[in-house]
């Protein structure tokens, strides 16, 4: 994700999304997409964005925080998913530099805080019988997503 990419989506099937349909929000072209795809797949019963708040402990400061989950979604069969939309390199540890610049100093503190959102919301979604997910642009790509590519 090259630029920063935000802005409001309206669904066209209403009843299918849960929450505040006329206040849906993406922060990326990849939400963007995944949303427009969950719209229209029929297999998906119901879905919503930034509706579900998972409370977490941040390893950086040891404070409670909330997680903004960036996708519920529930699909034909009754099988419900949390799912967190990043890059894949952001999924990864950063590689370990010689030089602690103050820009990998954010990347692992960026890293320990996700990775704190992240375990407290795989457990959020096993206590409701729900998966979390994180997908980056291979998982998006291999449900066959069009990803808006820069130019």
């Amino acid at each position: 994700m090259s630029k920063y990419y935000s802005g409001r989506f309206r669904p066209k099937n209403i009843e299918k999304y849960e929450g505040d349909h006329t206040n849906v929000r993406y922060r990326s072209s990849w939400e963007r997409a995944v949303l427009k795809w969950l719209d229209e797949n029929p297999n998906v019963i119901k879905y919503s964005s930034e509706e579900v708040v998972v409370p977490y402990r941040c390893k950086t400061d040891n404070k409670m925080h909330r997680y903004f989950v960036d996708i519920k979604v529930q699909f034909r069969g009754g099988v419900t998913y949390l799912i967190e939309i990043k890059p894949k390199k952001e999924t990864m540890p950063p590689k370990v530099r010689e030089r602690k610049t103050r820009g990998y100093l954010m990347e692992v503190m960026t890293y320990a805080k996700n990775i704190s959102k992240w375990e407290s919301a795989t457990e959020y979604a096993k206590d409701r019988g729900w998966i979390f997910e994180i997908w980056h642009e291979d998982t998006i790509k291999s449900l066959g997503i069009k990803l808006l590519t820069s130019k």
